[in-house]
């Protein structure tokens, strides 16, 4: 169980949420939602202990399994496999008995063969009360139903994509949460736990999600996702700084909050239009001198009717995208030649060609694991091909998104992270766009590491926009939006007029961009684009 009295958190001098008392008890499943920007990965981190409040008290009484929106680095020389074990500590027993095996084998001596013999009978013994070989069973099915196939268990995690490193972290918390021991009641936190997961994979964890015994906070904008398994809901309001709590499930809450968002404004047409009443009265009153103190007293009646009202809650903005008109290239500004790149014994792709002509939209398809995030990474010159080069064209412009946003500088301030993307752009011109990605006042300070999935999104792609590339290389770029900032990125995507190479699991991205050919890894097969490659997209 997770618990906060009086919890208040700030971005900087903004005041994301106050006087929160807030509980999650076994049996929970609660949405946590809200605008971009509102608080809800900084709120998860809070409960997940990562994040100190700017006061008030959270406590923990029930272990925790939190599933952040980037992966975490951990020992990234580890197979897949021993990570996912080592939520229970079973990869490291697993290790001791094996040294134990091998010295019972080796152990000539009596006594120290003896004492090797009693130290695998311990070592197994312990195995065994974690769920021994039947556990070992579990971990192998979750990742198999979250698209981790034996093959990607047994590589280091320093070869895995993102997104396969973040469905390792995905398995190893909710290994250590199907425990039928004291790990029954693991609290899952799970922030945005759907990317990188195929239809198949989802509607797996929606199951499991709806089975688990412990509490649960998810944020997710899988809407079919809440619908499924949340029965209460937090709404973060950013503009009264507040979390409305909903005792109901998701469609329930869409109607209730519905009906307080009317009653709001109809409360404050209300008091609004008594204010103006009491004002024009007292107004006209406070020109006699015999009523000056009934015109006082009927003023101070209106500004107490409007100071009991909730803060008028704005419009939920959105970013107002438009990638710039690109800068002037040669017919065929990006040309890769016989691409091949390997991690360690791990072949990813070899011989890949590739011909990025002016304007055109290439969209690139494979198996997670089968390296388009590589693909993008050697185009954009982030990393080294073992083999082949990529050749640029007449006044070849990149613009790079990265999916895990390797572009930012997490330590560096908003501001400093888009005068890095266009140092030679006027400041007000940088400004005028910060602003329409709703980054303005003291949030331009604001480091990109404190900023949430969807900021860090938001920030990244203005960084494209102030780059005017001719070549757009976009890895997921509608991961952690929310609905209304995902429809402006994929209009943007749509106006474009210059090449864009695209990875992605979102079908409506690759509707919006309406591809003219495809590229189909780890064979690196090239075909002209047609709907009968579109299903595949959420496979891949």
């Amino acid at each position: 169980m997770i618990t906060t009295t009086d919890l208040e958190l700030r971005a900087g001098s903004r005041i994301l949420l106050s006087g929160a008392d807030l509980r999650v008890q076994p049996g929970d499943r609660i949405g946590l939602v809200g605008r971009n920007g509102a608080g809800k990965t900084t709120s998860m981190r809070v409960l997940a202990g990562e994040g100190e409040p700017y006061s008030g008290e959270v406590r923990a009484n029930s272990p925790i399994g939190y599933l952040p929106q980037d992966p975490r680095e951990g020992d990234l020389s580890v197979p897949a496999k021993d990570r996912v074990l080592s939520a229970r500590g079973l990869d490291v027993l697993l290790a001791k008995m094996e040294k134990a095996q091998t010295a019972m084998a080796e152990l000539a001596d009596g006594a120290e063969n003896e004492k090797a013999v009693r130290e695998y009978g311990r070592l197994e013994e312990r195995f065994s009360a974690l769920g021994g070989y039947a556990a070992e069973s579990e971990a192998a099915r979750i990742c198999t139903h979250l698209g981790l196939p034996d093959r990607v268990l047994d590589q280091p995690m320093h070869t895995l994509s993102g997104g396969q490193r973040r469905r390792v972290e995905l398995a190893r918390i909710l290994f250590a949460a199907s425990d039928g021991g004291s790990q029954s009641a693991t609290t899952l936190l799970l922030d945005e736990p759907t990317n990188h997961l195929d239809a198949d994979s989802i509607a797996w964890l929606r199951g499991f999600l709806q089975n688990h015994e412990g509490g649960l906070v998810v944020i997710s904008h899988d809407t079919d996702l809440l619908a499924d398994v949340v029965n209460k809901v937090w709404f973060l309001d950013a503009t009264r700084g507040e979390a409305d709590q909903y005792n109901m499930d998701w469609r329930r809450y869409q109607e209730a909050r519905a009906t307080d968002e009317k009653r709001r404004r109809r409360e404050r047409a209300n008091a609004e239009k008594k204010a103006s009443v009491l004002h024009t009265q007292a107004a006209k009153m406070g020109a006699k001198a015999t009523k000056a103190v009934a015109a006082k007293n009927m003023a101070r009646r209106a500004d107490e009717l409007l100071s009991n009202l909730d803060e008028e809650r704005q419009d939920d903005r959105v970013a107002r995208i438009r990638f710039p008109d690109p800068a002037a290239c040669g017919k065929t500004p990006m040309t890769a030649e016989g691409l091949s790149k390997a991690y360690g014994s791990l072949e990813v792709f070899t011989g890949v060609d590739l011909a990025v002509d002016r304007g055109s939209k290439v969209v690139v398809l494979g198996l997670n694991g089968a390296g388009k995030t590589t693909l993008l990474r050697l185009l954009a010159g982030t990393e080294e091909a073992d083999a082949g080069k990529v050749v640029p064209g007449h006044g070849l412009r990149t613009g790079y998104f990265a999916q895990e946003h390797d572009t930012l500088d997490m330590n560096a301030s908003v501001w400093d992270n888009i005068r890095h993307a266009s140092p030679d752009a006027p400041e007000q011109q940088l400004r005028t766009l910060l602003g329409s990605f709703m980054f303005s006042g003291e949030a331009l300070h604001q480091p990109a590491g404190t900023l949430s999935g969807g900021e860090r999104t938001r920030l990244a792609l203005a960084g494209l926009v102030s780059s005017a590339a001719n070549v757009l290389l976009l890895d997921e770029p509608t991961n952690n939006l929310d609905p209304a900032s995902r429809e402006q990125v994929l209009d943007a995507l749509r106006r474009f007029s210059g090449a864009v190479v695209l990875v992605t699991h979102d079908p409506g991205a690759v509707e919006a961009l309406e591809p003219d050919r495809v590229i189909v890894l780890p064979d690196g097969t090239e075909d002209h684009w047609s709907a009968d490659y579109l299903e595949l997209v959420q496979l891949a």
